[in-house]
């Protein structure tokens, strides 16, 4: 199983691009309350998870889960507390042993398992105490919304975006199957908001830059696509899709798509 962003420097990315007001405004509407036990599914570097032990009070609690030894090791060092705790698992392994939760989040984790979102999905709600909150919160149309672009850097990111998908696990439309994954798995008072991500106008942040870079020197360097728009191949299209991002005339952003669902009594 290996990860698309995986790098030395995925921990920093993550700590970067990782906010408390987002958190807590996704969460609350979920209905995350104090006291509540949360499993945080893919929680890379613990940040969120440490944000979600705030959101659960004292007598709350979170368990962190992730496959890797490294970003969990920070977690630990940086994070790890009474009442936050962390746990290395294979997601596609049997994850009984965690326990039943109250609420079970999972934030940009499947856009990264495309062939088995639904089954994933199935796992995580058995988790679920009687009553508990399963939410879900993924990209749509991932990287690919943008003005001002020029038309041979707009082609280069679909046809590069597509034939990634083709060949690995990323899923670039993750965020509009998330509803129908609860519904077929039958939970009740299913809820969805839609809003935005990278949203991105005016002079760029450190953070956006930052993340933009990443995602393009790691992810997309894994595409199979050869960038025939480009006399200098990957490098060029790279270059100008930076300049693009870093204009302030560009408008661009992803659709954000949180879903929540209730586990029957």
């Amino acid at each position: 199983m290996n990860y698309l962003m995986e790098s030395r420097d995925e921990i920093e990315r993550l700590e970067k691009k990782t906010g408390f007001d987002a958190v807590k405004q996704q969460a609350l509407w979920a209905g995350l309350r104090e006291g509540m036990r949360v499993a945080d599914i893919g929680c890379g570097s613990g940040r969120t998870s440490s944000f979600l032990k705030e959101l659960t009070g004292p007598s709350g609690s979170v368990t962190g889960v992730d496959l890797s030894q490294d970003r969990l090791d920070y977690a630990r060092a940086t994070y790890g507390r009474d009442g936050l705790t962390f746990e290395q698992r294979n997601i596609y392994e049997p994850l009984d042993d965690l326990g039943q939760f109250d609420f079970i989040w999972v934030r940009f984790l499947l856009e990264y398992h495309k062939k088995s979102q639904f089954e994933l999905v199935q796992k995580f709600a058995s988790m679920l105490s009687p009553g508990g909150i399963l939410c879900l919160i993924d990209l749509d149309h991932n990287s690919l919304n943008h003005f001002g672009i020029p038309e041979r850097l707009e082609k280069a990111l679909e046809e590069s975006v597509a034939a990634l998908s083709a060949v690995s696990d990323f899923d670039p439309y993750a965020g509009r199957k998330l509803y129908s994954h609860m519904h077929r798995l039958g939970l009740e008072e299913i809820d969805v908001h839609v809003g935005t991500h990278h949203l991105m106008f005016g002079e760029m942040n450190e953070t956006d830059s930052y993340n933009w870079t990443k995602k393009l020197t790691i992810g997309l360097s894994s595409s199979p696509y050869d960038f025939p728009e480009y006399e200098g191949g990957f490098e060029e299209f790279a270059a100008e899709c930076l300049r693009y991002i870093a204009d302030p005339g560009r408008f661009t952003y992803t659709p954000l798509i949180s879903c929540r669902g209730i586990k029957g009594v």
